[in-house]
């Protein structure tokens, strides 16, 4: 079963957190954690890896966890973060006596349907029977189609995805938009790529297909000549979907059309039928990937119902997996967690039911969630540290040598404009539509994806809720949103250990400052500052600002491009330039609002440490992580961010402040000529 979920796919995320030791008092005033040897490698110079320097001690002290590929800062967050919410919902869950409807009572009976293994063993894969049989009985291209309308009307977009999102030329207005799918193996390199490791995991992927397969009953011979239908018809699909480059590019993803001109474009669906079906009445579309739904059509017809059966049965199977009995689970496992990230153990259970109980009711569970932990002094520190980021970033625009007065004057409309939420919504959302019961868990899971499918197509044609939060309030991330012109801090990023209430400003701007900057320069990154400041779609650009902002981001790309991840395997500076312009804005805005506070201008160690020092070791200890070498190999290919270690050791080469802090000097690792160094935001 897959989770059709708003496919928004402007919205840039960052996950950020630091992790911090025991708190030390001085003058009565909260102090940031000692920057010692046991979260710090003081046998590393900082001049040659300031990431090792910073958090050699950190790696050795947190060793990799059997059930994660990456274990960082950010992981020890979530983990604290889980466990509270855990703390929330298995309470809930002890409890049967809630009254029907409540909120309460459904993320009790949610969680408890997921725990209950029992029930589940004894279902086995009962759940997705009627399911296969309707894709058995199918006898005709008619009925394919019908086929494809009904899984949509649950959620379930196998081959393509439907959904309402703003229209990027007219972001006030929802409109249709179609997205493209169909590959259960991720990125279609994996497909395409010609090298060994690509081949050997399309091997490896072929045999769970049929392992999955000898699941529903299918034999050993059928599973196999199935698995070989199904690569077919992915790698199919693969080669006309666009790649990840052009998929950031937002031009190239808005293709605004009528029906009638997108009938003509894919003829295989009736989309009047389609539309009518999911109650829908509109007069024209986005298609977000043209060249896939233009090669679709070919596809569709050139591959037999037979073999569209096959496919359909995978995925139906591949879709509801997590939400069927172990057997399912665990060979779902053993291909995506062990063999694609290197992961060798399962997570535990209540781990994965409390994070699809999130996905499900989550600001049902957000709202309970802030009532315990969200200390509202929190939100009044943070709205001072964002107001004063915000004055910065207008400051450094106001200094930029290279950018014109005409388009000075538009950033600087667009930051005005910049809105800013924090800790929850002002307004929760109504699950009262939502049926949930402790009978099934996978009806549970079902019930909910179409209750998000509905409420999300409700949206096409209406003004855009501009209240609505695009995370829930338990989610340790953050998130600038370009067609909303907005950014947003749920609650959970907002504690210890990434934001301390009374630490030493250095230490906060270094960490939360430089999240709230880098959220803000996305709206200015190469892909944001298409955007005006209303949120449409709308180059604002001067020409010659245009071809500078250009100049200056390629030095990153080729930076990035130049650093080594594993082997031949080198970073995308291309892909990830967005995520990195970022970085290095918000440093570089963080670091300036905090050159204004009285404790920068007094220049006072602490721990041994001067102000720049523990600002720039606090940005460190953010990306403290170990990774597994294929969970490395798969972000690389997947992930908009850079790893862990460049976003330390990339941008702060670029930043002379950096030089001073910790005396780097010409010809060390840690150094880039002036001249060459990027200069931005």
């Amino acid at each position: 079963m897959n989770k059709t979920k708003s496919l928004v796919a402007s919205m840039l995320l960052v996950s950020t957190m630091i992790s911090c030791n025991n708190q030390k008092k001085e003058e009565g005033k909260a102090q940031m954690p000692e920057f010692d040897a046991q979260n710090m490698d003081l046998s590393v110079k900082p001049s040659d890896n300031f990431y090792l320097y910073a958090n050699g001690g950190w790696k050795k002290l947190h060793p990799m966890p059997e059930d994660k590929g990456r274990f960082g800062s950010f992981d020890l967050l979530r983990e604290e973060n889980d466990k509270k919410v855990k703390s929330l919902i298995v309470d809930l869950s002890k409890k049967t006596d809630f009254k029907k409807g409540t909120n309460e009572q459904k993320i009790s009976d949610f969680y408890a349907s997921g725990m209950d293994t029992e029930k589940i063993e004894k279902l086995g894969f009962q759940p997705i029977k009627a399911d296969l049989e309707k894709i058995n009985n199918l006898k005709s291209f008619a009925d394919l189609q019908n086929f494809i309308i009904e899984k949509h009307k649950t959620g379930d977009s196998n081959l393509f995805y439907f959904y309402g999102g703003p229209d990027s030329k007219n972001s006030t207005i929802n409109i249709a938009n179609l997205y493209q799918g169909g590959l259960s193996l991720g990125d279609r390199e994996y497909y395409l790529n010609e090298d060994d490791a690509s081949a050997k995991l399309r091997k490896q992927y072929t045999t769970h297909i049929a392992n999955m397969l000898k699941l529903i009953g299918v034999s050993d011979i059928k599973s196999k000549e199935m698995s070989s239908t199904v690569m077919k018809i992915e790698t199919e699909l693969a080669e006309i979907s666009m790649n990840k480059l052009d998929r950031r590019d937002p031009f190239k993803t808005y293709n605004k059309k009528s029906i009638a001109d997108l009938q003509k474009i894919f003829t295989s669906i009736d989309w009047n039928t389609y539309l009518k079906a999911l109650n829908v009445d509109i007069k024209d579309i986005n298609i977000t990937s043209m060249p896939f739904f233009e090669g679709l059509d070919n596809i569709l017809k050139a591959n037999s119902v037979d073999d569209w059966k096959v496919y359909y049965t995978w995925k139906t199977v591949h879709g509801s997996a997590n939400f069927l009995s172990s057997a399912f689970v665990e060979e779902h496992f053993n291909f995506y967690g062990k063999i694609k990230s290197g992961v060798p153990k399962m997570k535990p259970r209540w781990k994965k039911i409390l994070a699809a109980t999130n996905g499900s009711l989550g600001e049902a569970v957000g709202e309970v969630y802030v009532a315990k932990f969200f200390p509202p002094k929190a939100k009044q520190r943070i709205d001072e540290l964002v107001n004063n980021v915000k004055l910065a970033l207008g400051d450094r625009i106001n200094n930029l040598e290279w950018m014109s007065d005409e388009t000075k004057v538009k950033a600087h409309e667009k930051l005005n404009a910049f809105k800013v939420k924090i800790g929850y919504p002002d307004k929760w959302k109504d699950y009262s539509e939502l049926n949930i019961n402790r009978d099934s868990y996978y009806q549970n899971v079902l019930n909910a994806s179409i209750f998000e499918f509905k409420e999300n197509l409700a949206k096409i044609g209406k003004p855009v809720d501009k209240a609505e939060w695009g995370m829930t309030p338990q989610t340790v991330n953050a998130y600038y949103h370009p067609l909303h012109n907005e950014i947003v801090f749920p609650a959970a990023i907002l504690q210890p250990p990434f934001f301390y209430m009374d630490a030493d400003d250095a230490v906060n701007y270094g960490a939360i400052g430089v999240v709230i900057g880098h959220e803000m320069t996305h709206g200015f990154d190469d892909k944001g500052r298409f955007y005006d400041s209303t949120g449409n779609l709308n180059n604002w650009w001067t020409e010659k600002d245009s071809e500078e902002f250009v100049k200056r981001a390629d030095v990153l790309v080729e930076q990035f491009n130049n650093f080594v991840v594993l082997d031949d395997l080198h970073a995308n500076g291309k892909y990830t330039l967005g995520e990195n312009i970022a970085d290095l804005g918000g440093l570089n805005i963080s670091l300036t609002a905090y050159k204004k506070t009285t404790e920068a201008k007094n220049n006072k160690e602490i721990d041994g440490f001067s102000p720049m020092q523990r600002f720039f070791l606090a940005y460190a200890r953010v990306w403290a992580q170990n990774i597994r070498d294929k969970e490395q190999v798969r972000l690389t290919k997947e992930d908009v961010h850079s790893l862990g270690r460049f976003r330390v050791n990339g941008p702060l080469p670029h930043m002379s402040e950096f030089y001073s802090a910790f005396n780097i000097k010409e010809g060390e690792n840690m150094f880039i000529k002036e001249e060459d160094r990027a200069n931005i935001w």
